[in-house]
């Protein structure tokens, strides 16, 4: 699953959905949005790949994960692409909303236990 928003104003709207890595890549070229959730498990094209694609169409945009894998490697690859956070999906109900606001503040969010297993980004909004 893969999600666009416009942050513009003070709510946030989804402009686009994604089902799979490759699409994600194309809507975000179209939409142009102000966030992009991305999960690491999508199809096609996983996550991360599509993360880097991105970055490469749009200047600095503002992508944050969303997945269950908490796998260390995982982690620190997709925060090595241009990401600005990495939320865990049993944590969304505590972390999503303050994740958002972190990343649309060009601030760093990583879920609370996955902090400690990353070395490029350790920083918990």
């Amino acid at each position: 699953m893969c999600a666009f928003f416009d942050a513009s104003g003070t709510d946030l709207e989804i402009v686009g959905e994604a089902s799979d890595g490759l699409e994600a890549v194309q809507k975000t070229g179209q939409l142009l949005p102000d966030l992009i959730l991305l999960d690491i498990g999508l199809p096609k094209l996983n996550g991360i790949e599509a993360a880097r694609q991105i970055c490469k169409i749009v200047p600095a945009p503002t992508i944050l994960f969303v997945s269950e894998n908490r796998c260390r490697d995982v982690v620190e690859e997709a925060l090595r692409t241009c990401a600005r956070g990495y939320v865990l999906k049993s944590n969304v109900a505590r972390d999503l909303l303050t994740a958002v606001r972190a990343v649309i503040a060009d601030k760093l969010f990583v879920s609370n236990g996955l902090a400690s297993h990353s070395s490029t980004k350790t920083s918990d909004v």
